[in-house]
C-alpha cells in the first residue's frame, strides 16, 4: 500500500493500517508498519538527503532506532568520536584516506557545495542568518533555525568568504 502525505494544513488520514509507505510533505518517506495512521512496529524514515532512520515505533514514537547518514556513516549516541577534538577527519577521509599535503578537504562532500553569498553551509543545506531559514542544497525549504541552532551555525559552520 502506498499513502501520500497531505499538506501541513490537512491532517494525515487516521485509517492507514498495515505495511506501506507514507510520503510526508517535506519529501521524507516512511516505509513500514502503520496502525491507526501512526508508525507502529518496524519502519524506516528515508530523508531527501539520503539519510535513513530505522526504528521500532510505538504510537508514532521511536522506542529504539539507528540513524545512518547518506554516506554510510552510522550515528552513535554514546562514545561518538566522529570529527571530535581528537580526530578531525571527515568520514570520506576515514574511508578513502587523506588528500596529499597542501590540499584541503573543507567538508565531507568533496568538492564542497558552493555557498550562496551571506550564507553558511550547515551540513544538510545552507543557512541564511538574515532570514534564519535553512534550505537544502537544491535551495528547497528545510526549516527555520531556533536561537540555539542559529548560534551553533554562526560559531561552527563554513561561510562564504569574499576575497578583496
Amino acid at each position: 500500500t502506498r499513502y501520500t502525505g497531505r499538506s501541513p494544513e490537512t491532517p494525515s488520514p487516521s485509517g492507514m493500517e498495515g505495511q506501506g509507505s507514507y510520503t510526508l510533505p517535506t519529501g521524507t518517506e516512511y516505509r513500514g508498519a502503520l496502525r491507526d495512521g501512526m508508525f507502529e512496529g518496524e519502519g524506516e524514515l528515508i530523508f531527501p538527503n539520503g539519510g535513513r532512520y530505522r526504528a521500532v515505533w510505538h504510537r508514532g514514537v521511536p522506542v529504539q532506532g539507528k540513524y545512518t547518514f547518506a554516506d554510510g556513516l552510522q550515528y552513535k549516541d554514546k562514545k561518538w568520536h566522529y570529527c571530535d577534538g581528537y580526530d578531525r577527519r571527515f568520514y570520506t577521509e576515514i574511508c578513502s584516506g587523506l588528500k596529499p599535503p597542501g590540499t584541503s578537504q573543507l567538508t565531507n562532500l568533496d568538492p564542497p557545495k558552493k555557498i550562496p553569498e551571506g550564507c553558511y553551509d550547515c551540513g544538510d543545506g545552507f543557512y541564511n542568518p538574515e532570514t534564519r531559514v535553512i534550505v537544502d542544497y537544491e535551495l528547497r525549504f528545510l526549516r527555520n533555525a531556533d536561537d540555539d541552532e542559529h548560534e551553533w551555525i554562526i560559531r561552527t559552520c563554513r561561510k562564504l568568504c569574499k576575497h578583496l
